[in-house]
């Protein structure tokens, strides 16, 4: 985990706005997708019936995944929505992961990107709200028990996305904060490398599968 206060932006102006562009972030989570394109070749480069480590490691992951999110929704919902639940996780635990490496940052610990993926989640579970009872079921849903619960239920819906995306953002980001104060109270020394391994793997790890479980369970509750 780098330390935090080191912000490198790209400023884009149109008309009288100005874009600001976090290029740490950006620079980070390409990284990240190099990562697992790297990953998923060496993954299935030379698959056997015996399989290798990393082959065996692929597996285990989309195995899990497709399994919990066929008992979430059925057999042929999972078929859709399992690949993006797997590549989900893998993106989120690479990115959780990637602050164990020295002068390196987790994506993670910018709140625009969880936002984004918590957003990415919202709209592909009324995505899929919309596809299994067709839109008059969908907005019918909004209106009940009665009618004038209808804004309570749309805040209900849009708290989802503040959840999901603060829970994971907050954890990272306070590992972080954690290791930063340590580190200059103990002069790096002993405990940072500790903080690094636990924070970076253990939490990142156990955060990465609680928003892709969160995830799978808000798709559910809109296509039942």
């Amino acid at each position: 985990m780098d330390e935090i206060g080191g912000i490198y932006q790209m400023i884009v102006r149109v008309g009288d706005h100005a874009f600001h562009f976090n290029l740490s972030v950006i620079g980070m989570t390409w990284i990240v997708i190099a990562l697992l394109l790297f990953f998923g070749y060496m993954a299935t480069r030379q698959r056997h019936i015996l399989p290798h480590t990393l082959q065996v490691v692929g597996e285990l992951i989309i195995s899990q995944f497709y399994s919990l999110t066929e008992s979430a929704l059925g057999k042929e919902k999972a078929k859709i929505y399992a690949p993006l639940v797997v590549a989900l996780f893998m993106f989120l635990l690479f990115s959780n992961w990637i602050g164990a490496l020295p002068h390196m940052s987790e994506p993670t610990t910018d709140l625009n990107t969880t936002l984004g993926l918590g957003f990415m989640g919202f709209f592909l579970a009324h995505y899929a709200g919309i596809r299994s009872k067709g839109f008059k079921g969908y907005i019918k849903n909004y209106f009940e028990p009665i009618a004038f619960m209808m804004p309570m239920n749309l805040i209900g819906e849009l708290a989802k996305v503040i959840s999901i995306s603060f829970r994971l953002f907050g954890n990272m980001m306070g590992g972080s904060i954690i290791i930063l104060v340590v580190s200059y109270l103990t002069y790096s020394l002993v405990l940072p490398p500790f903080l690094y391994a636990f924070f970076s793997l253990f939490i990142g790890s156990i955060q990465a599968f609680v928003f892709t479980m969160l995830t799978i369970v808000y798709i559910a509750v809109q296509v039942e």
